[in-house]
């Protein structure tokens, strides 16, 4: 299983911006992001592919960049652009497949975005 802890979350103005990072014990295959918010299932943002291919859910219309650093285990999301619907808590993950299901078979605890308007 792989160990996972994300950083970077805050409250921000909406356009306002926000670097999140993940460090995980051992990368895979697919790394991503998920959000919640409260009330609302989780969410798919953003999965990537050791080769490199990614998909971004169609909210992120461009605001939002993923890396990743598998030399240090370490992933990160660019959030531009933030709207108050943004706010959530954000977790990446890590899996085999790059699927939006199975790329989460390890999540974080995640850390809180909050964008007020």
């Amino acid at each position: 299983q792989v160990q996972l802890v994300e950083s970077g979350g805050g409250s921000v103005q909406s356009g306002g911006s926000l670097r999140l990072s993940c460090v995980a014990t051992e990368t895979r295959y697919c790394m991503g992001w998920f959000r919640q918010a409260p009330g609302k299932e989780r969410e798919g943002v953003v999965i990537q592919a050791s080769d490199g291919r990614t998909t971004y859910a169609s909210f992120v219309r461009g605001r939002f960049h993923i890396s990743r650093d598998d030399a240090k285990n370490t992933m990160y999301l660019q959030l531009d652009s933030l709207k108050p619907e943004d706010t959530a808590m954000y977790s990446c993950a890590a899996g085999f497949g790059f699927r939006w299901h199975e790329c989460q078979q390890s999540r974080g605890q995640g850390t809180q975005v909050t964008v007020s308007s």
